[in-house]
């Protein structure tokens, strides 16, 4: 009977059956297999990725932590040295504007007193023209006799000062009453005083 079945159409659509059964068995059982091995392998990976990762999270966040920590205390001291500078600039700028006002006052005072000295001077220099010229003229108003002895007291140069400014007739009647060695002195004085002055 059974060779029957084979040896007809029957047999030939068994022998079919049988061998698609199989093959369908070897598929499950490959594919199963399959299955199985995604399956096996992803705890794995996983099991052994996860103390890494786990690592790489828990390591790479302390390092930032710490690197920030540090970044944080080196901005501190850098933002307490600029405050320290700037207190120092701050205390510099003060002193400098207190020495500019003190040298500006002082150099008021010097220049107020510059003033004073310059108007005392001139009124020196016009008293002491004043004087001279009263003085000449009282010289030129005395009989030539009465001056000539007070001149021959005088020193050279002193007399001459003032016979320089005296009138030439009065100056000429003065030199006749003194002695030839200061009349000469005299002399000498005046034609010095004559001889720098510049030609034209």
């Amino acid at each position: 009977m059974i060779g029957s079945l084979f040896n007809g159409r029957h047999g030939r659509g068994s022998i079919l059956l049988i061998a698609g059964l199989l093959m369908a068995s070897a598929a499950v059982r490959v594919g199963s297999g399959t299955g199985q091995a995604f399956a096996t392998e992803n705890p794995l990976a996983a099991a052994q990725e996860t103390p890494e990762t786990t690592t790489e999270t828990k390591t790479a966040p302390e390092v930032d932590k710490a690197e920030m920590s540090q970044m944080l205390v080196a901005f501190q001291e850098r933002e307490k040295r600029l405050k320290e500078r700037e207190q120092q600039i701050d205390m510099r700028m003060k002193a400098l504007s207190v020495a500019d006002e003190q040298i500006e006052r002082r150099l008021t005072v010097l220049q107020d007193a510059e003033e004073s000295l310059r108007s005392m001077l001139a009124l020196a220099n016009t008293a002491a023209e004043d004087d001279l010229t009263r003085l000449t003229s009282v010289y030129e108003n005395m009989k030539p006799k009465d001056a000539a002895p007070l001149f021959e007291e005088m020193e050279p140069a002193f007399a001459a000062g003032f016979l320089g400014r005296m009138r030439p007739n009065a100056a000429a009647g003065i030199m006749a009453g003194l002695s030839p060695q200061v009349a000469y002195s005299i002399s000498v004085i005046l034609a010095g005083r004559n001889a720098d002055v510049p030609k034209g």
